[in-house]
């Protein structure tokens, strides 16, 4: 077996002599020994005898960084093409490669890995070596393997400049480019952490990177979570008292205090160089490396969460491009977000937050989670979890409260045709600021919890957009929009746009300043609201008012909200979290129905933010507008945003609009837009009538067979009383886990 042995000479000097050099350099130059012994207990309790395997595809810079990283930490470098390979073989690795061919030099390779061991040292791998598999077991069992992800275009200019003779797999008819293509497959398949690598970025910086992206893998602690309305001085809460991980707050959910949890130490920062280097990326690339950032190694390894994104995006989307950006007319564009099997915006983090939420719970307890809609979120929270698997259907289940009166026809066909044997749709004869609260108080009911707990062995969960996981997937199409727009050629990067997007409940908008925030260009986020223009009035004000407010029923349903959970978490950001104010805006809100900014933080509200609102004539007025000139047709919450757009761009710049929904799930309003005389109250005949139209975009396809299974499918309605809801979540609980 091939062994590394430790042999700096620092290491053979006698602890005595050690201890006794320590000591005259403590006496004369404490601070120089200060700095060394920090230096060098920081080093060693980095690596400890674990190695650090640098993988990546050839010409990555493995080898260089590798040097710099082990005189950085004082141990041993190894590389695994010129130290094991060409020592095992007495021959050049070209020269392997040519005298036994492709697949069994893959082969020798890999036994070579096998026999290899060392401790405490950073090692180099080949471009190959990864797809051992074997082999790479071998190696994993004592390391961390960080990934060198450098952009193809990047990978392809180096190694022309170089000429290199031995990239294994390269024949006559087959390119480089299908090589290091078909060979991502296998780094991400074992990295434990991955390092973004820019185009001119110098190794010195690589390697800074990567012991960097080492020490967060080994430190959870850096990645705590704290409620909005947690006490940072002063007495501590019991929930403020332990630390919370990101497994903890997916099935948690909300608070113990009422706050909404938020990353104590804020969102991860991207560079200009690492943005860019995702231009090329398609969606699925771009999302696993924006999530590996946000979501911790120890809490969902990088392996598990690239699974969980390939099965939440890769063929639940109509569209290959998951959230394509289309040119709508001057500077404006479309992202479209309906392209998920329910035709709306929320299906990016209703697919993906079932497999987080079942990957981190407990075996040991049954969930129901809970969940209130407006309209869209009902169908996608429903599909999401009925595509769980069987085993998780059993320990998993979810009841979606929706207003019975308030969500469109096609809306509510939805969600009682999404209905499985673990998912169901219960309607609430209120709005859905009711059912909202509602949830929200059942939450923080310790009897009503603990009960549940003890009788039935089941915790309460909820998948709203005030659990944070939820809003995660949301910034990762706002940051793919901007890079979708430099690929074009539309800008370049560095260059601002504005994001306008129909709000109601804050939390897509809240994703778009979190995509700016982690290093995207925005410059505006425009809140767009229908008739129920309290934030409109909230951002330019700075008061929060719904006193005398009474919700009005608008074609833009999703929006229709008066209560918009997601706004704490953004004050809490801008009040340089201050979890006191938080909690005394909140309180003031609920008990007296209004509050009021201080002028110094509306001053900073104002710089991110500008609103403006929409009635439902000029709404409909709109979606004619576009059609009639693009022959294109917006859904009804989308006009809003256009409306708005049109009204408070300045043009100096592309400005992006969200398209959340298809607008096939708004027919009645659709029809009444295209002014069609006479409608079908069928939904089917509704959307066979907008079928006819051969618009853009097509009809949904998932719309079309829902609607076509449903019929008049049955649901349970429940009146707006608190026990009354509680009494059905008990029932269910009976009924599934019993």
């Amino acid at each position: 077996m091939f062994h590394i042995f430790q042999y700096q000479p620092l290491r053979l000097i006698t602890q005595t002599s050690l201890s006794s050099m320590c000591l005259k350099l403590m006496l004369s130059r404490p601070v120089a020994f200060a700095q060394i012994w920090k230096s060098w207990f920081s080093s060693h309790s980095l690596l400890g005898k674990k190695n650090i395997i640098l993988m990546g595809p050839p010409g990555a810079g493995k080898t260089t960084v590798g040097r710099i990283v082990g005189q950085k930490l004082d141990c041993p470098v190894i590389d695994i093409d010129d130290d094991v390979l060409e020592t095992t073989w007495n021959m050049s690795v070209s020269e392997k490669l040519q005298d036994v061919g492709y697949e069994e030099f893959l082969e020798e390779e890999g036994k070579a890995l096998l026999k290899f061991s060392a401790s405490g040292s950073v090692i180099s791998l080949s471009g190959s070596n990864p797809m051992h598999a074997a082999g790479m077991q071998h190696m994993k069992k004592n390391g961390i393997v960080v990934y060198l992800d450098v952009p193809t275009t990047v990978i392809m200019s180096r190694l022309k400049s170089k000429e290199m003779d031995r990239i294994v797999g390269l024949s006559p008819g087959i390119s480089l480019k299908d090589i290091l293509q078909f060979r991502k497959q296998f780094y991400k398949k074992w990295f434990d952490v991955r390092v973004l690598c820019g185009g001119d970025i110098a190794a010195e910086v690589v390697a800074e990177k990567v012991l960097d992206a080492v020490k967060r893998y080994q430190d959870l602690e850096l990645e705590t979570f704290i409620s909005t309305r947690s006490s940072r001085s002063g007495r501590r809460t019991e929930e403020d008292s332990h630390k919370l991980y990101f497994s903890d707050i997916v099935t948690q959910g909300l608070a113990l205090d009422g706050g909404l949890f938020v990353p104590e130490r804020g969102l991860p920062k991207f560079t200009a160089e690492e943005w860019q280097g995702l231009i090329e990326a398609t969606y699925i690339e771009r999302a696993q490396v924006i999530l590996e950032r946000c979501i911790h190694p120890a809490d969902i390894p990088a392996s598990k969460l690239a699974e969980i994104i390939e099965t939440a995006y890769g063929d639940n989307f109509s569209c290959s491009k998951i959230a394509p950006v289309r040119h709508l007319a001057g500077n404006q564009f479309l992202l479209e977000l309906f392209h998920g099997p329910t035709a709306s915006f929320k299906d990016f983090a209703l697919q993906l937050v079932p497999h987080l939420f079942a990957y981190c719970i407990p075996r040991s307890c049954n969930y129901l989670i809970l969940v209130a809609t407006s309209g869209d979120t009902g169908s996608a929270v429903l599909d999401g979890f009925s595509r769980l698997h069987d085993t998780d259907k059993q320990r998993i289940a979810l009841v979606n409260f929706f207003p019975e009166d308030g969500v469109s026809p096609i809306q509510k066909s939805q969600m009682i045709g999404c209905q499985k044997e673990n998912a169901w749709s219960v309607g609430v004869k209120s709005d859905f600021d009711f059912c909202q609260t509602a949830i929200k108080q059942i939450f923080t009911n310790s009897d009503f919890t603990g009960f549940l707990t003890v009788e039935y062995g089941t915790a309460l969960a909820t998948a709203n957009s005030i659990n944070w996981a939820r809003l995660l997937p949301q910034i990762v199409y706002h940051a793919s929009a901007y890079l979708d727009l430099v690929h074009q050629g539309i800008v370049s990067f560095g260059s601002p746009v504005d994001i306008c997007i129909p709000t109601g409940n804050f939390g897509n908008i809240l994703a778009a300043f979190y995509a700016k925030m982690m290093g995207i260009p925005i410059r505006k986020c425009i809140c767009a609201s229908n008739e129920n223009n309290v934030l409109t009035d909230f951002i330019r004000t700075g008061v929060y008012d719904w006193r005398g407010r009474k919700l009005i029923s608008t074609f833009s349903p999703a929006i229709d909200i008066l209560k918009s959970s997601n706004l704490e978490r953004y004050l809490h950001l801008i009040a340089n979290e201050d979890g006191q104010l938080v909690t005394q805006l909140f309180n003031q809100l609920e008990n007296q129905g209004h509050f009021q900014l201080r002028k110094d933080l509306l001053g900073k509200l104002q710089q991110d933010l500008v609103a403006g609102w929409c009635s439902d004539e000029d709404c409909l007025a709109a979606i004619h507008s576009v059609y009639s000139t693009t022959g294109y047709i917006l859904d009804t919450h989308t006009a809003v945003a256009k409306v708005v757009a049109d009204r408070l761009q300045d043009r100096t710049c592309p400005i992006i609009i969200s398209s959340t929904a298809h607008y096939a799930k708004f027919a009645p309003a659709i029809l009444r837009a295209l002014r069609i005389a006479e409608i079908n109250q069928n939904p089917l005949s509704q959307l066979h009538l907008l079928n006819s139209y051969s618009a853009l975009p097509p009809i949904h396809w998932g719309l079309l067979e829902t609607l076509r299974k449903t019929g008049n499918g049955d649901h349970q309605v429940c009146a707006a009383d608190m026990s009354a809801l509680m009494s059905h979540i008990e029932t269910l609980i009976q009924n599934h886990f019993m």
